[in-house]
């Protein structure tokens, strides 16, 4: 049963937690931002969307939103999410003009007052997918989205589940329940991309010459079955999908 108060209480700890923990998650965070906004920049390039304005919904402590201010890709960088700890962080950061915490379905905002709306790593954390991208594409006049596949064989271990289970995934989505979401959402997919993700990412939690090495090897073998069989892949292991979605008589 989907529980908000039990999931911002788990951020808010992922947020407060131990000062050292609570580092090396920052800079994972910031890590993972980088990947994120290549994403966001190439699908906004391919679909010809320059925005001017931008709100991430569940913008965490405004990692992503930092990195595009970082490479000037927008003006006006707001964000909101559920976590008031994360909020607060998000705050001091410099570029953002606003963050401010919302309910997780209802945004406080006139129709159409963003032009680009961002959802990273958002859709799997909530019961109704395609109500909030619908209600995220009331205020954004383009939205995009970002998730892991975890509809493949790895993600079925018991471990993958229950780590899963543990930072509030309630959806496990394959990229054809992605294109369906965006379809009930009353939205189009005008750009898409999947990302096994880079050396980098395998490796920052490994402390040993054992451990990164063994993430490089997975990181060569993810790597090339996903540029050699990409269905294959997403049956395998989890990637990131990310898409660029656009009302359907843009």
């Amino acid at each position: 049963m989907y529980d908000t108060a039990e999931l911002v209480r788990f951020y808010d700890h992922a947020y407060t937690r131990d000062p050292a923990e609570a580092e090396l998650y920052s800079r994972w965070r910031a890590l993972g931002a980088v990947d994120k906004a290549d994403h966001v920049t190439r699908l906004c390039r391919e679909g010809a969307v320059r925005p001017a304005s931008v709100l991430e919904v569940g913008c965490g402590d405004g990692a992503l939103l930092c990195e595009l201010h970082r490479r000037g890709f927008c003006e006006q960088l707001s964000g909101v999410e559920i976590t008031a700890s994360a909020v607060e962080i998000a705050r001091a950061r410099p570029g953002i003009r606003s963050v401010a915490v919302y309910d997780g379905a209802h945004l406080p905002f006139a129709g159409h007052a963003f032009e680009l709306g961002i959802l990273s790593h958002v859709l799997e954390h909530v019961p109704d997918p395609a109500a909030l991208l619908a209600e995220v594409a009331r205020v954004c006049r383009a939205v995009v989205v970002e998730v892991p596949l975890e509809a493949n064989w790895s993600a079925r271990r018991r471990g993958k589940r229950e780590h899963a289970a543990e930072v509030g995934h309630l959806q496990r989505l394959s990229r054809g329940d992605m294109r369906e979401i965006v379809a009930r959402a009353g939205l189009s997919v005008a750009a898409e991309l999947e990302d096994p993700l880079p050396l980098r990412a395998h490796r920052f939690f490994a402390t040993t010459r054992g451990g990164r090495a063994r993430a490089r090897a997975k990181w060569a073998l993810r790597s090339s079955v996903h540029g050699a069989a990409p269905a294959l892949a997403r049956r395998a292991f989890t990637l990131h999908y990310a898409c660029l979605c656009l009302p359907r008589d843009a």
